[in-house]
């Protein structure tokens, strides 16, 4: 996967799927206090988009190119084998089992035998790990984005309660104002995290949707808590995988 200069260096080891707890907890109402100060204007959650699209769309292009070539295998590849394909995939199975074992009983028992079969064939082509790379690259991107987007909120309520605390000398008129610019700030403040979740979501779905075109078991278009936290565990089966080496030589 080429690289460009816009693009982050360091990708941290999280996906989109993960619902992005982080943020989950940061934006959504139900996850807590949620902060009370808003600009004096709105800030639409399209403000800046355009590195983030451009970057995204650079990235998609290559992860749609890397889904195509999924069916056009040939057997030009030396190790495109059936002792070598069988080698990976016991390597593969073996793991997947050892990572399954660790799991929650609740989930090892959503998580079939005949899933992590599956799964274990589908990564017998490494492009699904490239393909997964790609989106993360899209994970980092738009979450740099979100947070930068709700830094500059909070920067500028800061600034407004600043300017009104410069022009107000009456104590007890400056304490009223302020009450009233928290109650506006907060119901904005959730609006706009409501904004940032529901750009989460979509890219939830655009992950789910682009690995079930990938043909990767597991994945396809969910709403459903449960299952979208099965397709995390699936995740990061696939991440760990990624960084183990397989050696076709070693019994």
């Amino acid at each position: 996967m080429n690289s460009t200069s816009r693009r982050p260096s360091n990708i941290r080891i999280s996906l989109t799927l993960t619902k992005s707890l982080t943020f989950h907890t940061k934006f959504h109402p139900q996850f807590g206090h949620l902060s009370v100060i808003q600009p004096a204007k709105d800030l639409s959650i399209k403000e800046g988009m355009e590195n983030e699209e451009e970057i995204t769309g650079e990235i998609n292009a290559e992860i749609s190119t890397a889904t195509d070539q999924l069916g056009v295998e040939t057997n030009e590849d030396p190790y495109h084998n059936q002792e070598y394909l069988q080698r990976k995939l016991y390597f593969l199975l073996e793991h997947l089992k050892k990572m399954h074992a660790n799991l929650p009983e609740q989930y090892q028992m959503r998580i079939s035998f005949e899933l992590l079969a599956g799964l274990a064939n589908t990564l017998l082509n490494d492009t699904i790990f490239e393909i997964v790379k790609g989106l993360m690259e899209i994970q980092h991107v738009t979450e740099t984005h979100l947070m930068q987007v709700r830094e500059k909120v909070e920067n500028d309520h800061q600034l407004e309660v600043k300017q009104w605390e410069s022009k107000i000398q009456d104590p007890e008129e400056l304490e009223h104002i302020v009450a009233l610019m928290k109650i506006k700030h907060g119901k904005n403040m959730k609006e706009t995290d409501m904004k940032l979740v529901l750009h989460l979501d979509q890219k939830v779905k655009d992950q789910q949707s682009t690995l079930e075109k990938a043909g990767v078991p597991g994945f396809y278009t969910t709403d459903n808590p449960k299952e979208i936290k099965i397709q995390m565990y699936l995740l990061d089966f696939i991440l760990r995988l990624s960084r183990l080496k397989f050696e076709p030589n070693s019994r």
